[in-house]
This record gives structure tokens, C-alpha cells and sequence, in this order.
């Protein structure tokens, strides 16, 4: 497929600015210093990015794809939960791992409810549900058996389980991060055995709460 001059153009831009995110900091990095890092002129950087918000928009984006293809292979492979959800999580950090030495740079603007970079606001909605749609894909291929109540909801619950592993990920500073990989290693099991308990009748009517109280603070 041919990449237009266009498309070659805004990855030029995002390619800038993550390297200027790297050396020089998000904070003092400029849309003039990215359009002079990518050659291109300020207004024509402008016209494919309204901001810095919107170029960091675009890396939760490439994120994103470059994730989805990582576990392709094995969410057409393997059908135990247990084993797509460690491969999708470990995925994620394998992905993430060249830009963990700016991720805390991102995560004090992030952490900020009002800001754009949120994971939670409007801005990120694209990525974040492309990421939560990924997660449907695993539970819809896997050989889970989640109660009726609680796999539409299952999803959005894996997601906000990873925005746990990234938060603990951000100020991991082991060699490689490697404490954030025991993490997952440890509580996929866990999860697991969650989701197959869900299904007793024990804990069917805990399940409907919280599957209650999920519907009622989202909306």
C-alpha cells in the first residue's frame, strides 16, 4: 500500500516530536522546535496538529496499532484466558518499554482529571477504545465463561486492569522494568480464577452489584 505524502508528513511530525519528548522533556518541547525537528514549517506542522496535546493524541494512537499487532498471533492461537491476557499485557510492555524513559513526563500532565492527555478524557477516546476493544477481541476468542451480567463489562475491567500495570509500570525502575512483568506474571493468574468464580452461584448476586455499580458511574 502506498504511504501518501500526507500520511508521510504526520509521521514525520510525530516521530520529531517523540524525540524532542526524549531529549529536551515534554514541558520544553515547542511546536516550533518540532516543526524545525521534522522540517516542515511551523503552520504546516499546525495544520496537522493543533498542539502538543494533539501529537501525544497520535502516539496513544501508534500505541495503540503497534499493540494490536503484537498479540495478533496469539489471540489467533490460543484460546486459554489466562494465556491471552498475560500476552496481551506483557505485549503492552514490550511495546511501551523504548518510551519509558519519558512516560513519567507524560503521567504528571496525564494525571491531571482535566487534562486533554488524560487516559480518561474525551481527547483519548479514540485510543482508549481501540485498547478496550482489544480486550473484547481477547475475551470473545478465549476460552472464558464469564457470567452473562458480566461479560459486556469484562472489557472495560481488563483495560482499567492495565491502566493499573501502566501507573506501576511508570515508576518501575528496575532493570527493564522487570518488576512490571512479575506484576503481570503474578495477578493474571488471579484474574483468572475471578472470572471462572464468577459463574458459581455464591457469587452471582456480588457479581450483579458490581456490575451495577460499574453501569450506574458510567453513566
Amino acid at each position: 500500500m502506498t504511504t501518501t505524502k500526507a500520511e508521510q508528513t504526520r509521521a514525520r511530525i510525530v516521530d520529531a516530536a517523540l524525540r524532542l519528548f526524549r531529549s529536551s522533556g515534554y514541558d520544553r518541547t515547542t511546536m516550533r522546535s518540532i516543526a524545525s525537528e521534522a522540517g516542515v514549517s511551523l503552520g504546516n506542522a499546525y495544520y496537522y496538529f493543533g498542539s502538543k496535546e494533539h501529537l501525544v493524541q497520535a502516539f496513544y494512537d501508534q500505541i495503540q496499532d503497534e499493540h494490536a499487532a503484537a498479540v495478533t498471533g496469539v489471540l489467533d492461537a490460543e484460546r486459554g484466558f489466562g494465556a491471552r491476557l498475560e500476552a496481551v499485557l506483557l505485549a503492552w510492555l514490550d511495546v511501551a518499554e523504548p518510551h519509558h524513559e519519558f512516560a513519567g513526563q507524560f503521567f504528571r500532565n496525564a494525571a491531571d482529571p482535566r487534562s486533554p492527555l488524560s487516559p480518561f478524557s474525551p481527547e483519548s477516546a479514540p485510543a482508549r477504545e481501540t485498547s478496550i476493544a482489544l480486550f473484547a477481541r481477547l475475551v470473545d476468542g478465549s476460552d472464558a465463561k464469564p457470567l452473562a451480567a458480566l461479560k459486556p463489562e469484562l472489557p472495560r475491567l481488563l483495560w482499567l486492569l492495565q491502566m493499573g500495570v501502566v501507573l506501576f509500570w511508570v515508576y518501575d525502575d528496575s532493570p527493564g522494568q522487570q518488576r512490571s512483568r512479575q506484576l503481570v506474571t503474578g495477578i493474571v493468574p488471579v484474574v483468572d480464577r475471578l472470572v471462572k468464580l464468577s459463574r458459581l452461584p455464591v457469587v452471582r448476586g456480588l457479581v450483579d452489584d458490581v456490575v451495577g455499580l460499574l453501569q450506574t458511574v458510567r453513566s
